[in-house]
């Protein structure tokens, strides 16, 4: 199970929200296409045209928001923010944002975390219980070899391999993020999921009273089209 749930529960999680999530990748296209256009010298854009294509974004939405990036095309101004918390249960959250409106933001997160019982807090309040890593998501299939696998990640600078029931989930520093899924791209693994994160280093077990509580919460928070990702340190699978 782990913290990322099934791959079939991530999956359908990723299909029920596909039309939000092509609104979230555009926005990260046009914030990573101010380091560059081209996705051969800008690796960052590269990633997140990638992961686009793996929901089957459009080309020409792909195109657009890179040229938003770039200054071609008029659009918003993208900020980042990050915000802290609990939900019910005092499970720990991290959500980040990319926003052209931050008021808008600030006020929507708040009212989700009160509306579902949780509370925003100040920065810092709970990130200490988490460390950034890069983190890719590989569905354990006949196919792949486990030892092969763990080669090409190690050699490109992985740190650690974790074997779960239905997937391989690969952690590194995120210094070399875009070198491990690089090598695992070029190795030609497919990756359900890859991105920095925050990985929690101390989880929480919530009471069953609050676990429909938390979902409702995750779900709210992926609905709104600033969110770029939701990240907890809950033991449970908040995606079955």
């Amino acid at each position: 199970m782990g913290r990322h749930g099934t791959i079939a529960g991530r999956k359908a999680a990723q299909d029920s929200k596909r039309a939000a999530m092509f609104t979230k990748y555009a926005k990260a296209i046009t914030v990573a296409a101010k380091d560059g256009g081209d996705p051969d010298y800008n690796a960052g854009l590269r990633v997140a045209i990638e992961k686009a294509k793996a929901i089957s974004m459009p080309n020409d939405n792909i195109q657009r928001a890179i040229k938003k990036g770039t200054g071609e095309l008029g659009g918003a101004t993208y900020e980042e923010l990050t915000f802290e918390g609990y939900g019910p249960g005092g499970v720990a959250f991290i959500v980040n944002c990319l926003t052209d409106n931050t008021n808008r933001t600030t006020s929507s997160v708040r009212s989700s975390f009160d509306k579902q019982g949780g509370n925003l807090g100040t920065p810092g309040c709970v990130s200490y219980m988490f460390s950034r890593k890069g983190v890719f998501l590989i569905e354990k299939t006949d196919d792949i070899d486990e030892d092969a696998l763990m080669e090409t990640a190690l050699e490109a600078g992985a740190d650690d391999m974790v074997t779960e029931e239905d997937s391989f989930t690969i952690y590194s520093d995120p210094s070399v993020y875009t070198d491990v899924h690089q090598a695992l791209t070029d190795a030609g693994y497919e990756l359900v999921e890859s991105d920095v994160e925050f990985v929690p280093s101390m989880e929480s077990t919530p009471g069953e009273n609050d676990i429909a509580k938390l979902k409702k919460l995750v779900d709210v928070l992926e609905d709104n089209e600033d969110v770029q990702k939701v990240q907890t340190n809950c033991a449970i699978d908040l995606y079955e």
